[in-house]
């Protein structure tokens, strides 16, 4: 081969592959270059670039063509394991996706399905590309296909590291996983200028779909992170916890083994009325700082995330009895519903952790829906084939009780405290409604009632007489409890009816 040949094609690669007053204006952003964002996220030296010398087609554009066509893709590792990737260059074209460019983001997804590879993609993206019309709308649509059917396969990622808006945002939205970087990331469909032009509305970047309206309010964003280095690591840990594909289990890690949670006696309190942080309980219960909670400033009433129990990966969701008095609620009801049909997909055991008093009632939550959002959550338990395991650590009543505990809903083991209520709602509430005359002649009478109902209704004996509680424990023996029940559901194997799929109730 001719050594001017050889030159030709090293040039053509440092024309793509550099650009310093474009990372000079990225860095003043307080922001990496696209190139920058792999090296950090990757093991060293294992990135493989393809397509690289892709331009754009558009003749209207010709003068700004550049090879990549301002995204980089290909793959590499993550601690040793195979990932395939995408990253969008903001510094051409402000990332737009054009036709070229979509059809590299897809041609990534491909491979991640055909391969059983998770998938991530660093977003920074003004959008369609204007000028291409209809070309950048139609092959958006291939990328948005591809999240579907990758959807339940491989692991999606999706990172916000600048602007996110337009078509851009679909993608993320239909991901697994949505991680953003605080004041230089943002999420829109339509822009602030828009809005006002529409509605008259004024709000900000930041205000209208920065870090903490998704993570907060919308829910959109699962991790909120403070730099950009800070995001690329979450998105390490969190792939520690998951499997390559649906046909893999999560890995294994050596754990800190068998003890006693000596400590939990005096984390949950005794009296049903007093609040306490669930979160600690789950540092008690669980392998030593594990814990990678996911959506962690939405719907906080309920907490769910991965951690490890004796090594084996494993999904929590709990009910925080420090918010709302850990009721479940439209905005929870999500949350949980969405984390565990997530780890159904990809192998991972439930377990719960449970001090619940029932679905919050009012009139906006019924007029916003909370019977079905409320059925998402029984959708989701029901659907599930992973181990199930549910642990009663105080109250567990109604509706959430069935959601949550019930092993009519599948639950392979269901473990309680010896202090656990379980009821439809609590004595004072069941007594105001079956005493009703009684107490209207006697209000007096109501706290001896409740104290006669709760005796002989609201412990856990009764249940596992009905043989609804597999085991009643002592908090000291919760760990070691749910470690040897885990060790026996890691073979179960269960088959749902044929079908296309259910129809959940969204």
């Amino acid at each position: 081969m001719g050594v001017s040949k050889v030159k030709e094609l090293l040039d053509i690669k440092k024309e793509a592959s550099s650009d310093k007053a474009a990372s000079e204006l990225q860095h003043k952003k307080g922001k990496l270059t696209a190139r920058e964002r792999l090296k950090y996220l990757l093991d060293a030296d294992s990135f493989v670039e393809l397509d690289a010398l892709v331009e754009l087609q558009s003749k209207e554009l010709e003068a700004k063509k550049k090879a990549g066509d301002g995204v980089i893709v290909g793959h590499g590792k993550i601690s040793k394991r195979p990932v395939y990737v995408y990253a969008q260059d903001f510094s051409f074209m402000g990332g737009s996706m054009g036709e070229m460019h979509n059809r590299k983001i897809a041609h990534v997804m491909e491979l991640a399905l055909k391969t059983g590879c998770p998938c991530i993609g660093l977003l920074d993206s003004g959008g369609a590309r204007i000028q291409e019309g209809v070309a950048a709308l139609d092959t958006g649509g291939k990328i948005f296909q591809l999240n579907t059917l990758s959807s339940g396969v491989v692991p999606q990622i999706s990172a916000i590291m600048g602007p996110c808006a337009g078509i851009a945002v679909y993608s993320p939205a239909l991901t697994d996983f949505i991680l953003m970087v605080r004041k230089t990331s943002y999420m829109f469909i339509t822009g602030p200028e828009v809005i006002k032009n529409v509605t008259g509305e004024s709000i900000d970047f930041e205000g209208l779909g920065g870090s903490s309206a998704h993570s907060e309010k919308s829910g959109v964003a699962h991790f909120a992170a403070d730099d950009e280095k800070e995001c690329l690591d979450m998105i390490k840990a969190l792939l520690s916890y998951l499997p390559q594909n649906n046909l893999e289990n999560p890995t294994y890690y050596a754990a800190d083994s068998m003890r006693e949670t000596k400590k939990l006696e005096s984390i949950v309190p005794e009296d049903p009325k007093k609040t306490y942080d669930i979160k600690e309980a789950i540092s008690e219960i669980f392998d030593r700082k594990t814990f990678l909670e996911i959506h962690a400033h939405y719907a906080q009433n309920a907490v769910v995330g991965f951690a490890r129990l004796n090594g084996h990966a494993v999904g929590i969701v709990a009910t925080q009895p420090k918010v709302l008095a850990g009721c479940l609620d439209i905005n929870s009801s999500d949350k949980v519903s969405r984390f565990v049909r997530f780890c159904d997909c990809f192998n991972i055991p439930l377990v719960n952790l449970v001090d619940v008093t029932g679905y919050l009632p009012g009139t906006f939550q019924e007029h916003g829906g909370i019977i079905r959002h409320g059925a998402k959550v029984l959708f989701a338990y029901s659907e599930a084939t992973v181990p199930k395991m549910s642990l009663v650590l105080r109250k567990a009543y109604g509706g959430a009780y069935i959601a949550l505990v019930s092993k009519e809903m599948g639950f392979d083991k269901v473990i309680a405290w010896p202090n656990a209520e379980i009821a439809v709602m609590g004595a004072e509430q069941a007594v105001g409604i079956i005493n009703r005359d009684e107490i209207a002649k006697n209000p007096k009478s109501k706290a001896a009632l409740a104290g006669q109902y709760r005796e002989r209704f609201l412990n856990p004996y009764v249940a596992a007489k009905l043989g609804k509680i597999d085991m009643i424990i002592e908090p000291k023996e919760t760990r070691n409890a749910l470690i040897k029940c885990l060790e026996m559901l890691l073979s179960k194997r269960e088959k749902r009816p044929a079908k296309k799929h259910g129809n959940m109730p969204l």
